[in-house]
């Protein structure tokens, strides 16, 4: 089948109601396994069931995902990519809402790069289970959702952080063909949302860094500075899922063992990229997991129970300069690292904040108001060392 031609299209949707029989019928293949495994690692996420405010619109976004994957399904990608697989957009008409595909080539291409398939992903975002609802302890007023095997995170945008992200997208591609080991976040989609003849929504979808999320004890927002960077957290014995900040890590080590120079190395190439771009304020995710006994150790033991290996780009310049470590199979191995004693998740996100007018005279405002103290509206370069020295301290 030929590529969906490039620029705007509307298309008449399949009904909701045939995306969720579908999905349902690929979820029920699985059968109910991953109800019972997932079922502790919901504590704290508030599943969007009949009656929550947000089933309505979270059951149009799981329609629609359905049905935009199918066009990529149908129309499987052919050739070598091409500038219009950045400019495409794709409407499709349902019943009740439109849901816009930006960049829909571009982002499908990206999929089939980390090996994800798009069955497998039309699956998780359909209607074959209710997405999870994460209440987040950022300042911003974007809503937060999780596919319900958690493995992808849906987060709401505004116009101009939309615009931003398609802008970079093809050197964002770039950066990743590059360096298949960066700890940017995976973009997977870029949509838009309108119900009836009401504004635009735009929400991304990404793979959560939290995954596998099972036996995480502890997750990490860090930006590298002390203004607002302090989380309450949840009591003792409490099933809420908070993610703490850089104050609430104070005191604490990222015991990484040989692994230390490879992620220094690779926070360098990252921001490095952010910093061409002139972004700020982006994040450092991280979440601890405890080793079992079984996996601690380097050498043939972890040889034997790694399935895989990823391998870096080769480059003739630094053929070492690519991480080369061996990984768990799981999805979301690239943002895992194995320490002596405990496994990290790690990912940059939130990339789609510029230096522009608006965040120099924030800037300032901050300086006049926080004298002494460090916050996270700064140039772009400062921004980009200052979390590489926050890595560098907190890591051995």
């Amino acid at each position: 089948m030929a590529a969906p031609s490039p620029g705007p299209r509307e298309v008449l949707a399949p009904s909701p109601e045939t995306g969720r029989r579908a999905a349902t019928s690929s979820s029920n293949r699985r059968g109910l396994l991953w109800r019972l495994r997932d079922k502790q690692s919901r504590l704290g996420l508030f599943e969007i069931s009949p009656g929550h405010e947000l089933h309505g619109l979270t059951c149009m976004m799981q329609a629609g995902l359905w049905a935009a994957t199918q066009v990529s399904i149908d129309h499987p990608l052919m050739g070598l990519p091409s500038q219009e697989d950045f400019s495409e957009v794709l409407t499709q008409v349902h019943e009740g809402f439109e849901l816009g595909t930006l960049a829909g080539p571009a982002f499908a291409r990206l999929r089939r790069s980390l090996g994800l398939a798009e069955e497998d992903y039309q699956a998780a975002l359909g209607p074959g289970g209710p997405y999870l609802q994460f209440l987040s302890t950022s300042k911003s007023k974007a809503s937060f959702f999780l596919s319900h095997d958690q493995r992808f995170f849906l987060k709401t945008q505004r116009r101009r952080e939309v615009r931003v992200l398609l802008a970079h997208l093809p050197r964002y591609v770039q950066h990743l063909q590059r360096h298949p080991h960066s700890l940017l976040a995976r973009l997977l989609g870029v949509h838009s949302l309108r119900v009836a003849q009401g504004k635009k929504k735009y929400f991304i979808i990404m793979q959560s860094v939290f995954y596998p999320a099972g036996r995480i004890c502890e997750r990490y927002d860090i930006k590298g500075c002390e203004v607002s960077r302090w989380v309450e957290p949840a009591p003792a014995g409490s099933p809420l899922v908070l993610v703490l900040k850089d104050l609430n890590f104070q005191g604490k080590t990222i015991n990484l063992g040989p692994q230390r120079s490879w992620l220094l190395r690779q926070m360098e190439l990252d921001t490095a990229f952010l910093r061409e771009l002139n972004v700020l304020d982006y994040s450092l995710l991280m979440a601890l997991q405890c080793l079992h006994e079984d996996e601690r150790g380097q050498g043939s033991c972890l040889i034997l129970r790694m399935a895989r290996s990823v391998q870096g780009a080769q480059s003739p310049e630094e053929p070492e300069a690519q991480n080369r470590r061996l990984l768990p199979d799981a999805p979301n191995a690239l943002h895992i690292l194995d320490g002596p004693e405990q496994r990290y998740f790690l990912g940059l996100v939130d990339l789609a904040t510029v230096y522009g007018l608006r965040k120099r005279l924030e800037h300032l405002w901050k300086t006049l108001r926080y004298p002494g103290r460090t916050f996270s509206t700064v140039s772009p370069a400062r921004y980009a060392r200052r979390l590489c020295q926050w890595v560098e301290e907190h890591t051995e």
